[in-house]
């Protein structure tokens, strides 16, 4: 293909694209915050049933790393009415958090006294 062709291409995929994100926004099932998407099937499903389908999705479970991430992943709780699992996990510390690559946690928001393992947290 020459370069006009390429661009053609890419403009048409740039349009899909953008319709698609357009759909999924207007279901509340697509957000964004800082460059990055945050997306939900809106199905509930346990831990590692969510951690599988993320992965085969392209993606992985949010791990919110500032404020505004917090927000997106609120955002769906607030629009499904449930809570949302996060990529981390206890530490061998218990009551202490870590990455699910075992890297230490750059942001927390945690509510007073949590978590606090009563699976609300």
């Amino acid at each position: 293909l020459n370069d006009n062709e390429m661009k053609g291409i890419i403009r048409q995929l740039e349009h899909r694209i953008s319709q698609l994100e357009g759909v999924l926004r207007l279901k509340n099932m697509i957000t964004a915050s800082g460059g990055k998407i945050f997306a939900t099937n809106g199905k509930k499903a346990d831990y590692d049933t969510t951690l599988k389908e993320c992965n085969e999705a392209g993606g992985s479970i949010a791990t919110p790393k500032n404020p505004g991430e917090n927000d997106a992943i609120l955002y769906f709780v607030k629009n499904f009415n449930t809570y949302a699992y996060l990529g981390m996990k206890e530490s061998q510390i218990p009551g202490k958090f870590q990455l699910l690559d075992g890297a230490k946690l750059s942001y927390t928001n945690w509510h007073s006294n949590e978590p606090s393992g009563k699976g609300e947290e």
